[in-house]
């Protein structure tokens, strides 16, 4: 059996997210895939990144984008 945690408003009641910031999060992910990585697959994309920045299980997406970008932004201008 798998456990996982939710939030809970009151007893058997459970917060979820809205899924209205899923689209959101894939457009821009998508928009910076196409612009800085093309030739690279999706799994290729996120093994890379997954690889330099740890594991994104508990990021939030907006927290998930500002960390994808700094890592884009730290592999295009490597100081």
């Amino acid at each position: 059996m798998i456990k996982y945690k939710c939030n809970k408003k009151k007893k058997g009641e459970i917060k979820m997210r809205s899924d209205k910031r899923i689209e959101p999060f894939l457009k821009e992910l998508g928009e910076i895939w196409k612009a800085e990585f093309p030739d690279w697959r999706f799994g290729q994309l996120m093994y890379n990144f997954i690889a330099e920045t740890g594991d994104p299980f508990f990021l939030e997406e907006d927290k998930f984008l500002e960390t994808f970008k700094a890592w884009v932004a730290e592999i295009k201008n490597p100081e």
